[in-house]
């Protein structure tokens, strides 16, 4: 069977979800004959196409959607990206087993990497042991208190988050969720391989004052941990033992102005997991 690169005649005789799908599959059909008329967009579907001038399709990748209202801030996996305490990044983390180059029928990756790896979510049982024998995994995380109103806010630069600072930000009470931009952000710590210590992040006594006197129950940072290196298990003790906040860590907020958006994060559901992945976006309000 000959399908053609138009589907008007086809669509008028079908019903609507055989005629849409059909119509998408239509789409890319004609997309992948990399005609310049498809440059930009196809017409009707606003599917960015690109092709070169050889004739070959070039991917579009975007950090904004939808004319800059959507922000992507989470990293995308690369395998310089930085692992903690280590210096030679993550290194190899995808795998093609299956390659339609060499013969399969279709392409199949294998993944393997280190739960905590780039932007991603901590749940309860990273860092109590009862708390993971129960089940306080990355499935149990709540996904109202992962999406809504966040307030995005700029920390005092190359300085810890103490309580002293937290006290200086002036958070009003109400506020459940906050992305915290700090030096790492300036320094582009999550754009070099080998893991920095000194990056900046939450004292002891700045999760306990931010536990006691705020309604935060999302905490989003700008490097792998949500906690100082020189305090990394007590601070992270102080935000996991209610098991009421959710960390987020390994955000990226380069070029995102501080202020209030929409904030959408969905972890993978993996029972078990003290860790997960995590695609993060902004919406402007």
């Amino acid at each position: 069977m000959i399908i053609h690169c138009q589907s008007a005649a086809m669509e008028k005789s079908l019903l609507f979800p055989l005629r849409f799908l059909l119509a998408m599959s239509l789409a890319v059909l004609c997309a992948s004959s990399a005609h310049p008329a498809y440059d930009g967009e196809l017409p009707a579907f606003g599917i960015a196409v690109s092709s070169a001038g050889d004739g070959d399709l070039v991917a579009v990748r975007r950090e904004e959607y939808d004319g800059g209202r959507i922000i992507d801030i989470s990293h995308y996996y690369r395998e310089d990206m930085p692992a903690f305490e280590s210096a030679e990044g993550i290194g190899q983390f995808l795998w093609l087993p299956k390659s339609m180059k060499n013969g399969s029928l279709a392409n199949n990756s294998e993944m393997k990497m280190p739960a905590h790896t780039g932007t991603h979510v901590d749940a309860p049982g990273h860092v109590f042991q009862h708390y993971f024998e129960a089940g306080f995994d990355v499935d149990t995380l709540d996904l109202e208190v992962l999406n809504g109103p966040a307030l995005l806010v700029d920390i005092p630069r190359d300085k810890n988050i103490t309580a002293e600072v937290m006290e200086s930000l002036h958070i009003p009470r109400g506020v459940r969720r906050v992305l915290f931009r700090t030096s790492n952000t300036d320094r582009k710590l999550m754009w070099k391989k080998e893991f920095d210590s000194s990056y900046v992040g939450f004292m002891k006594d700045g999760a306990r004052w931010l536990v006691d006197n705020t309604d935060i129950k999302l905490v989003g940072v700008d490097y792998l941990s949500a906690a100082a290196f020189d305090d990394l298990i007590p601070s992270h003790l102080e935000f996991l033992e209610n098991r009421e906040i959710i960390l987020v860590e390994a955000l990226k907020l380069d070029d995102v102005k501080a202020g209030v958006y929409n904030v959408h994060c969905l972890p993978l559901r993996l029972r078990g997991a003290e860790g997960s992945p995590i695609r993060c976006i902004l919406i402007k309000q």
